[in-house]
């Protein structure tokens, strides 16, 4: 056991903002200096100068006592909490059972199980249609679902967005928008990926139809429809903003794929599972994607990655052909398990929309009294507010980064994004209080107050 690292305490988790030394504490200090002589420098800059001992709730216990309310929830991933007892039993019980058999080799039914609980969650396809296989991170999904893609049209384009995020690997990095920190030095990246504009109401001032019209110029001068395989879309934008399109955009998209036989891919690894308040973000847009990513949420924290979609078109791989070692993992099955049984249990998907609801009225009161916040926007416990000059508009990322880093050290652990990196977003577990969730806000404001 580490010298700083104090035991095991299964009592819960008292669920107030708490602090009993400075930001970062001495020990969280001590584990600094021990990282910067183990790790490289880019494992150097977590967002939270902190170190976690525990975290369950809405909160966030450091090793030197401190407690932090949580509104990141390890970016989208702790959606029912850090320590939800039903997920660490279930995944508790499993390794009693067995760790690992590898998926391909002897296959087990917890996957089999996942598989029939996503397809019937599955928007606008009967659940008989519907197939799903499993990785581990995020970045393995979407190169997983552009394969596919490819697999099941015959063409090589995959088209993604302005401000998109969908990974580190070299061809989710391709199809990500934002040189720095992802992209820089890490040059050459595969061909034949490309990015049209997105939608970005509060910048471009284009309604929805006028912005999808926009795209499909670029794509059909620049690319051609012939050569597309698969567009890849973010239903709200993450890394890029927590961007919300405008009304009809993603409609527009998702129609003129299906008349031009390419595949449509709905990336909703941060934004999925009940995090906007239905179980997919891509149903606010009341369209059928042929091919959904999921990730972060689905499994509590565990490492668990995913394609759904359209069986005919899941099917073009042949055996053998998409797979890996860790793919679903039997541990992280069991816990996405439970974390499905959790959100219909603890009804966390209206959950999310009274969390969004809250998180809302408190931003936009903050808004009335500083113009500097230029836009609240989100869905459900998916929240921003984009921070900019008042007399120009233009991105203040500094401002951005003084409010979060002042926040933080006050006891509220939040992110900040963005391709300008002017953005602070919310995405606080769904387990949350609102005692807590009302808190954080009056602290966002005495941050905007400080600065």
């Amino acid at each position: 056991m580490s010298a700083t690292q104090p035991p095991a305490d299964l009592t819960p988790l008292p669920q107030v903002r708490r602090l009993v030394t400075s930001i970062p504490g001495p020990n969280s200090q001590r584990l600094a200096a021990r990282l910067r002589a183990a790790a490289p420098k880019a494992a150097h800059s977590p967002t939270l100068p902190v170190f976690a001992a525990r975290a369950g709730g809405g909160v966030i216990l450091d090793v030197d006592g401190n407690s932090l309310i949580d509104l990141a929830s390890g970016i989208a991933v702790t959606t029912v909490g850090a320590s939800h007892p039903a997920v660490a039993a279930a995944v508790a019980e499993q390794v009693r059972r067995f760790t690992h058999t590898c998926f391909m080799v002897t296959p087990y039914e917890s996957y089999i199980a996942l598989a029939e609980q996503l397809a019937a969650r599955y928007p606008g396809v009967p659940a008989e249609d519907v197939r799903a296989m499993f990785f581990n991170s995020g970045a393995e999904a979407v190169e997983n679902a552009v394969k596919i893609a490819r697999a099941a049209t015959g063409r090589q384009a995959v088209v993604a967005f302005d401000h998109a995020f969908h990974g580190r690997t070299y061809m989710a990095l391709a199809m990500t928008a934002k040189a720095k920190p992802y992209k820089a030095h890490f040059a050459p990246f595969p061909a034949e990926v490309y990015r049209g504009p997105a939608s970005y109401p509060y910048r471009d001032g284009l309604s929805g139809e006028a912005a999808a019209q926009r795209w499909i110029e670029h794509v059909e001068t620049q690319i051609g429809a012939a050569n597309v395989a698969a567009v890849v879309l973010e239903p709200i934008q993450g890394e890029g903003g927590f961007l919300t399109p405008a009304p009809g955009f993603t409609k527009a998209i998702v129609e003129w794929c299906h008349r031009h036989g390419a595949v449509f891919v709905a990336d909703e690894i941060q934004s999925g599972i009940a995090r906007t308040g239905d179980f997919f973000a891509i149903e606010h847009e009341g369209v059928t994607p042929d091919l959904i990513t999921v990730a972060k949420g689905i499994a509590g924290g565990m490492p668990l990655s995913g394609v759904v979609g359209r069986a005919e078109i899941m099917d073009a791989a042949g055996p053998g052909g998409i797979g890996g070692t860790f793919g679903g993992n039997p541990a992280a099955c069991a816990a996405a398990l439970a974390v499905l049984d959790a959100i219909e249990r603890d009804g966390l998907r209206q959950r999310a929309r009274e969390i969004g609801a809250t998180l809302t009225a408190g931003l936009r009161a903050l808004q009335a009294a500083d113009a500097r916040i230029g836009e609240v926007r989100g869905r459900g416990a998916m929240q921003a507010i984009e921070l900019v000059d008042p007399a120009s508009q233009a991105p203040d990322a500094a401002l951005a980064k003084a409010v979060a880093g002042h926040a933080i050290g006050h006891g509220v652990a939040t992110l900040t994004c963005g391709s300008y990196g002017n953005v602070i977003r919310f995405l606080p577990p769904l387990t949350i209080s609102d005692a807590l969730l009302t808190e954080a806000i009056g602290v966002l404001g005495e941050a905007l107050a400080a600065v």
